[in-house]
Formats: structure tokens, C-alpha cells, sequence
């Protein structure tokens, strides 16, 4: 250990070479010997060779697994290269063994916020804030936490902290900008956003937001101004065009409005408020039947919208079906599950979710016994769980089996009359069996958004002479399946088909700019 010393001492004056030297020496007498190694890895490091540093330190944490420090070296190197399960491993051992590690604390944080461990994120950068009560960048992070997380007066309460200690922070009047939004202190957001553009006068989300205060404000001016600088930035943003339309519509400018409003249908043909605000400018106009029509697909769009999954859950499944997948690929079934409980809690969850969730992504994966075998689990420990029969029956609608798919929808139904993609499956048999006014009824009551559906409700509207309701469904269908060239392509020669020569030549020009 002497010779350690003398190593380290050789290293704070400026001989890196002679440190290194010793290390090698010790190294050559034991491999094994953990101080010599995680020398060696900090004389690595010192040198900017930080991949040979970071293999050094891992060796040298094999042969002393409660040295803190290496702990702490093993979670950050992890973290760098976004092994998220590996750091967050490393950097709790590491602040087990010393609780009072403030920079240990904070990123164990960044690791849980990254895997979207929002609660162990949270509790993890309070500990380090609280043991570093002076350092701005800490402070700063605690409050962009409690942000993302929206907790908006205690955010903005550490973000205020953070501001005391270091006005200067990168980002601390955008974040405080953003907390006063989300708190409607308009004023107050105003204010920080202007001090964060004078600071950051080309950054995009700075300009935006500070738009996005001024037209709550009614400060259209101001924003058409600010809005064209972030244009500046990202010409087809879609939100950013949407934002200066709007802007355009309130100064009473609604020729130039109507282009703009086009060109965000254009970018992002699923913002609905478009139409909304394409409505108003055609009515100034004098375009009365273009005010109507753009009146009519706000309110269908805005319908569907209001019937998007919201829940809790959705969103904690959603994010973590690729790691649940590449588990399930690997025959980990168990650790998917263990997956789907740590990150799906709450008084939403029923005992049969997660063999759902499995289920569904077996079935993802064209893994049938497997997810049959899951979803069936499901209904033996919960026979009210939702979602099983639905799946069961989108499994039958795919092998042609309409009777068996109709079964299932209905059982679902009989437990849930409202779920919404059961009606919408059962649209799907109806459309099958050329039942159009059931299919119709159905698709058009599911509110679904999912481009194949909305294809079967605009082909049934047409069936059934609604050419109006078939018009609404067709650009519908092209604002949620842009992206499915199969699918338009069919909807093109659908509309074709059907005399709306005008509509598809539109359309057209939409998808293939």
C-alpha cells in the first residue's frame, strides 16, 4: 500500500509516468491486487483513455466488490454507454456502502430517470440535493425532475434554489420558464423565456415555448414574431406552424393564414386544431363550404381524440414493450414479467394485466402457443381482466375465423360495453361479413384512429351513399396512415372509385409531395 501511495503522490506532482510505472510494477508481482488496478485505471483516465480505464476498473471491482469508489467508477461508465440496469446496479451498491455520496446520489438518479424509474429517480436526487445544498447543477436537476414529473410548485420551488446559487446555470430560465407556464404564471414565464432567448437567441424549444406564453397572452405579434425565428430553426414544424396560423388568424391576416395551416396539414397531417383554425379563416374568407368541411373533420378528429387511451397504464406499457420484447425473444419470460410489475403500479392494475401484456407481445412476436397460453392465464386468475378476449379475437379475425372472432369481441363486451377497440374489431367482422351499415355503426362508434379501420368505415360510408361521411373518413384515414404507402395507395383507387377524383388528386398530392 506504501508503494500505492508513493504512486499517487508521484501523480499529484505531475509524474503520471512514474505513478504509472509503480502500477505496472505492483501489477506484474499480483494481477489481482484491486489498489494497483484501480491506480492504473485513474492514471487511464487522467490520460483521456477512458475505454481501457473503464475495463480496469471493472477488473479491479472483481477483486474488491465493496470498494465504493469502484463502484461508483463501474455505474458512471455504465451509464455513459446507456447500460441503464447495469448502473443503476452498481451506483446503489455503491450508496449502500456510502449513503452520504452526493455525486454517487445524483446519477444513480440520471440512471433511474433513464429506465423511467420516475419515483426511485426522484427520491435518489433528493438525497444528493439534500446533501449538496450549494451545488446549482444538482439543484437544477432535482427541479427538472420534479418537472418531468409535473410536479410544477415543488420544481419550481428547487429551480428558484438552483437560481440563487448560480444564476449563471445553462437552461435555469428555460426551466424556470417552463415551470411558471405549467404553474399559468404567465407573467412570471414571460419573463424567465426572455431572459433565456436573450441568453440562447437560436435555440428552437426557447422560442417556441416563449411563443407559446405570448399567445396565451393574446400577444399575437410578439409571437408571429418569435414563431417565425424558431421557423428560422426548423421551417416544418409542424407545431411551430400551427402556433404562427393561429397567430395569422387573430391578426386577421387568413390568406396567409390558409397557406401556413396547409403546410402544418402538410408536415403533420394529424394536428387536428389545423382544421379548427382553417375553419375560422375560410368563414373570414367568405368560403363557406370549405368552412364547413374543415368545421366537420375538427369535430370528427377531435372526437376520436377524446377517446385516445389516457390511462396511467397505457403509457407505463407502451414504455416498456421493447425491453419486454428482447426478453420474451430471449425465452425470459420471467424477467419480462418482472418488468411489467416494477414499472406498471397503481390502483389500475389488476392481477391479469401483465399476462395480457405478455400475451399481446407473443403474439407481436407470431409466437401463438405462447400467447394464447398467456392470454388464457390471464382470464384463469382474472376473469374481468381486460383486453384478453379482444386479443383472443383479433387472433380468430386473422385466421378468417369471423365466428370465433365475434365471440370473443362480444365476451369482451359483455364485461366492458365501452371498450373501444372491442367495437372496433366487431366493426371489423361487420365489414367481413359486408354488413355496411353495422360496420359503419361501429367503426364510427369505436372512434378508432387505426388507419385499416378507418379504410373499412370510409368504404362502408361509400357503400352506403354517405359520400360526405366517406369524404371525412378518406382524410381521416390519410392523416393517421401517411406512412402505410399499401394503404393509401388502396384509399387513392377507393376514392377514384367513387367519383372523388378531386379529393384523391388532393390527397395524393399530400402523400407524395
Amino acid at each position: 500500500m506504501r508503494q500505492v501511495q508513493q504512486a499517487v503522490s508521484l501523480a499529484e506532482h505531475n509524474d503520471p509516468g512514474g505513478a504509472m510505472t509503480i502500477a505496472d510494477r505492483l501489477l506484474a508481482q499480483n494481477p489481482h491486487y484491486a489498489p494497483a488496478l484501480k491506480l492504473k485505471a485513474m492514471l487511464l483516465e487522467d490520460a483521456g483513455r477512458n475505454t481501457e480505464a473503464a475495463a480496469l476498473y471493472e477488473q479491479a471491482l472483481r477483486y474488491a466488490p465493496t470498494d465504493p469508489d469502484l463502484l461508483f467508477k463501474s455505474g458512471t461508465y455504465a451509464l455513459l454507454v446507456s447500460d441503464r440496469e447495469k448502473a443503476i446496479d452498481r451506483l446503489s451498491r455503491c450508496v449502500r456502502l456510502d449513503p452520504k455520496d452526493g455525486d454517487a446520489q445524483f446519477y444513480l438518479a440520471q440512471a433511474y430517470h433513464l429506465n423511467g424509474e420516475t419515483d426511485l429517480a426522484l427520491t435518489a436526487i433528493r438525497k444528493s440535493a439534500t446533501l449538496e445544498p450549494t451545488n446549482g447543477p444538482i439543484l437544477q436537476k432535482y427541479g427538472e425532475y420534479l418537472l418531468s414529473a409535473e410536479k410544477y410548485p415543488e420544481a419550481l420551488d428547487w429551480l428558484t434554489r438552483a437560481q440563487k446559487v448560480d444564476a449563471a446555470l445553462p437552461g435555469i430560465d428555460y426551466d424556470l420558464g417552463a415551470a411558471s407556464y405549467k404553474l399559468m404564471d404567465l407573467a412570471g414565464a414571460e419573463k424567465s423565456l426572455t431572459r433565456a432567448v436573450q441568453a440562447q437567441p437560436n435555440d428552437f424549444n426557447t422560442l417556441d415555448l416563449l411563443s407559446t406564453v405570448q399567445i396565451h397572452l393574446a400577444e399575437w405579434e410578439p409571437a408571429r414574431a418569435m414563431l417565425l425565428r424558431a421557423l428560422a430553426i426548423k421551417p416544418d414544424d409542424a407545431a411551430a406552424l400551427l402556433g404562427l396560423g393561429h397567430c395569422q388568424v387573430e391578426l386577421k391576416n387568413y390568406v396567409a393564414a390558409v397557406d401556413t395551416l396547409h403546410r402544418v396539414l402538410h408536415a403533420d397531417p394529424t394536428q387536428l386544431q389545423a382544421h379548427f383554425y382553417l375553419s375560422r379563416a375560410y368563414a373570414a374568407l367568405g368560403q363557406t363550404a370549405d368552412a364547413q368541411h374543415e368545421a366537420a373533420l375538427h369535430q370528427l378528429m377531435m372526437q376520436q381524440f377524446t377517446f385516445v387511451p389516457t390511462e396511467a397504464k397505457e403509457a407505463d406499457e407502451s414504455a416498456i414493450v421493447p425491453q419486454a420484447r428482447a426478453l420474451l425473444e430471449q425465452h425470459k419470460e420471467d424477467d419480462a414479467l418482472r418488468v411489467y410489475q416494477r414499472h406498471v403500479s397503481g390502483s389500475y392494475r389488476t392481477p391479469g394485466d401483465a399476462w395480457v401484456f405478455i400475451g399481446k407481445i407473443y403474439l407481436f412476436l407470431n409466437d401463438r402457443a405462447n400467447g394464447v397460453r398467456c392470454l388464457r392465464h390471464a382470464l384463469a386468475i382474472d376473469p374481468k381482466v381486460r383486453g384478453a378476449y379482444t386479443y383472443e379475437g383479433i387472433l380468430a379475425l386473422h385466421d378468417g375465423d369471423l365466428p370465433g372472432a365475434e365471440k370473443d369481441f362480444q365476451a369482451e363486451l359483455a364485461r366492458d360495453p365501452n371498450y373501444q377497440q372491442a367495437i372496433a374489431e366487431l366493426g371489423e367482422v361487420r365489414y367481413r361479413q359486408q354488413r355496411w351499415a353495422d360496420a359503419a355503426r361501429l367503426l364510427a362508434q369505436s372512434k378508432t384512429m387505426t388507419p385499416q379501420l378507418l379504410y373499412m368505415l370510409c368504404d362502408s360510408d361509400f357503400r352506403l351513399q354517405d359520400i360526405a361521411g366517406a369524404d371525412l373518413a378518406a382524410e381521416v384515414t390519410e392523416a393517421y396512415g401517411r406512412s402505410n404507402a399499401a394503404l393509401m395507395n388502396d384509399l387513392l383507387a377507393l376514392l377514384r372509385n367513387n367519383n372523388q377524383q378531386d379529393l384523391a388528386n388532393r390527397l395524393s398530392a399530400d402523400i407524395n409531395p
